[in-house]
């Protein structure tokens, strides 16, 4: 807590009470974003940062290329300025992603000479098929990699707007020895303390922008000027309409008998497995159009455009126990 001695430390973090956090995302104005309000977010997601690299032994940034991994990884570098983001950073690679995608994370990890580990799914072809969700197979994965590197903690850009599975979520999420997760396990986390303390075989998964809707990402990446994969704005590509997705045409995604690719001007909510991540049809170029565009949709990003969450009402649920993050 800030004290009277501490003013400059507190000014310069703005590590605030934010009490409106916990509100559902349609309890506030997604228009108007009054001052301040960003610097709010930002400070707790700092904080939760600091917190964990303070107190775990050995924490990775989960890194996957989208938007919000992104954003996180913006805010671990306001969060250890002016040194380096030391921590390492983690990908759990399908084998089946944009390649815009790619292209971004490995000039991100250039760029800012991140440790990068790479942590590739099993020939995820053989998997291929609508009964299966590719994200299904990416927890085992995960978790091989939480073994095999000694990780204690994984920060990444989970929300709580994405889905109501994901509502059920601490912002440090206990996982036990097999990598899944109980809610009746999690820990109460009044007035912003958070315990990070967890036993032998545990780890924890750290959501430092849980609180964080679509729109308040999209007007932090706008104020900040965060880089993205192009394919989160407007540009021409063949897709096929395909179980009421628009499905980029690529060489895991062809044309079935009936089927005829379109061009059509798009954009991406949302980026992951090629096969099962879906475009919209959009004309918003920059950040400030997609603001104005998000600003009139009722529908949520993985709603609109992830296949794998429409196995069933409890498909994000059902993963998360096994192990997703």
């Amino acid at each position: 807590m800030c004290t009277p001695a501490q003013p400059d430390f507190c000014a310069e973090t703005r590590l605030l009470t934010t009490p409106a956090l916990n509100n559902g995302p349609h309890e506030r104005s997604v228009a108007t974003h009054p001052s301040g309000y960003l610097d709010d977010l930002e400070s707790h997601a700092i904080f939760v940062i600091r917190e964990v690299a303070a107190e775990c032994k050995r924490p990775a940034i989960l890194f996957s290329g989208g938007k919000d991994s992104a954003v996180v990884l913006h805010l671990a570098e306001r969060a250890f300025h002016p040194q380096p983001v030391l921590l390492p950073v983690l990908h759990v690679d399908t084998g089946r992603n944009f390649p815009e995608t790619i292209r971004f994370r490995d000039e991100e990890v250039a760029a800012r000479r991140l440790d990068l580990r790479v942590a590739p799914v099993n020939d995820p072809g053989t998997h291929a098929g609508p009964a299966i969700s590719p994200n299904r197979l990416q927890s085992p994965t995960l978790l091989r990699a939480v073994t095999a590197y000694g990780f204690d903690a994984c920060l990444g850009g989970a929300r709580r707007d994405e889905d109501k599975a994901r509502a059920k979520e601490r912002v440090i999420s206990v996982r036990d020895r097999r990598g899944r997760w109980d809610p009746s396990r999690q820990r109460a986390e009044l007035w912003e303390l958070y315990n990070c303390q967890v036993s032998d075989g545990e780890h924890l998964r750290v959501f430092p922008i849980s609180d964080w809707t679509e729109l308040d990402v999209w007007h932090y990446i706008h104020r900040e000027g965060i880089r993205l994969p192009s394919i989160y704005f407007a540009h021409r590509r063949p897709v096929l309409r395909r179980d009421g997705l628009l499905l980029a045409v690529s060489d895991w995604v062809q044309p079935q008998p009936g089927e005829t690719a379109e061009k059509l001007l798009v954009r991406f909510r949302t980026v992951g497995d090629a096969t099962t991540t879906g475009a919209v049809e959009s004309a918003a170029a920059n950040p400030e159009q997609v603001i104005q565009e998000l600003t009139t949709s009722a529908v949520s990003e993985r709603g609109a455009t992830r296949g794998d969450d429409r196995f069933s009402d409890a498909a994000m649920e059902d993963r998360k126990r096994e192990g997703y993050f």
